[in-house]
């Protein structure tokens, strides 16, 4: 099996490929360079069992927003997070990373999805070795065990200023949106941009809006320029960038300026986080409500046309 390290808080995105992802602060990533190993305490263990079939209009952020609103942004402290269960089943490695990443926001150790075809697939060209999937115990306990079916569930959206004050997007639509963010290590893979680019073809941005499209890696840059799926951004008014963090954590490029409200696909809405903290909003939905939100320049709810 394998136990992943990173400085970054949202290594737990490691799960999607059925690997322990931990963070770690920066001191103890030195130790680790320096000693090669380090001690943990064993976490206890949720088991997320997520059934149904969604309406067409909903995507994993949608779901993982709407898990994460339920719980709590400290109500998974410390656990090791499990996802099964039919709808888990059937989603693609991009929705699986959008799962593990956002579980650092209700205070996961780590977050692990079973080893599938789909995992095996996506891992074939790759590994440069082989490797132990991961799998729970047959007669693993877990300290809570819950459900959630996303039969009915709306288009989700996490509100100012935390990750767990969510709702229904229809319950924010018509806000006011100067920045919409595309992108991330949450939602900045290939499908997540093709998602936006599917319901911009074609049109305009809103002349006063700005569409800043940060791809996840080189690979993710370099398959959506062979699809087309960054013409389509750049014709409809997208902004491309450099793969990189850039304004999620207040870095640059397309930081807010005070008094602006943005609509992230990000991971984190703290005050503050996406720059100046001068009366800014930061609000986190799917690419598709970017997408749809950034045709009108205000929040709005994706309802699949």
């Amino acid at each position: 099996s394998t136990v992943v390290f990173g400085s970054d808080s949202h290594t737990t995105s490691h799960g999607a490929f059925g690997a322990a992802g931990i963070p770690v602060g920066r001191t103890e990533t030195a130790s680790l360079w320096a000693l090669g190993e380090t001690w943990l305490k064993v976490p206890e263990s949720f088991k997320i069992i997520i059934k149904g079939t969604p309406q067409k209009n909903i995507f994993p952020k949608d779901v993982i927003l709407h898990i994460i609103g339920k719980i709590g942004a400290d109500g998974a402290t410390y656990i090791s997070v499990e996802f099964t269960g039919e709808y888990v089943d059937k989603m693609s490695m991009g929705g699986r990373m959008t799962f593990c990443n956002l579980s650092a926001e209700m205070g996961a150790k780590d977050a692990i999805i079973p080893v599938d075809d789909t995992t095996r697939a996506f891992l074939k060209d790759r590994l440069k070795k082989e490797y132990e999937p991961l799998y729970a115990d047959k007669d693993a306990k877990y300290a809570k065990t819950l459900e959630f079916d996303v039969t009915n569930l709306k288009p989700q959206i996490a509100k100012p200023h935390k990750v767990d004050n969510v709702s229904d997007v229809s319950e924010v639509a018509g806000k006011k949106v100067d920045v919409f963010f595309l992108g991330t290590c949450t939602n900045g893979r290939v499908e997540d941009l093709e998602v936006a680019a599917n319901i911009l073809k074609g049109k305009k941005i809103k002349a006063d809006s700005r569409l800043l499209v940060y791809p996840a890696s080189k690979e993710v840059l370099l398959t959506c320029l062979d699809k087309g799926i960054i013409k389509t951004l750049v014709e409809a008014g997208g902004e491309i960038n450099t793969p990189a963090c850039g304004p999620c954590l207040g870095a640059y490029g397309g930081v807010l300026a005070p008094n602006e409200r943005a609509l992230s696909t990000a991971n984190r809405n703290f005050k503050g986080r996406m720059g100046c903290s001068e009366n800014t909003e930061v609000y986190l939905a799917s690419p598709a409500t970017v997408a749809v939100s950034a045709l009108y320049g205000e929040i709005t709810e994706y309802k699949g046309e």
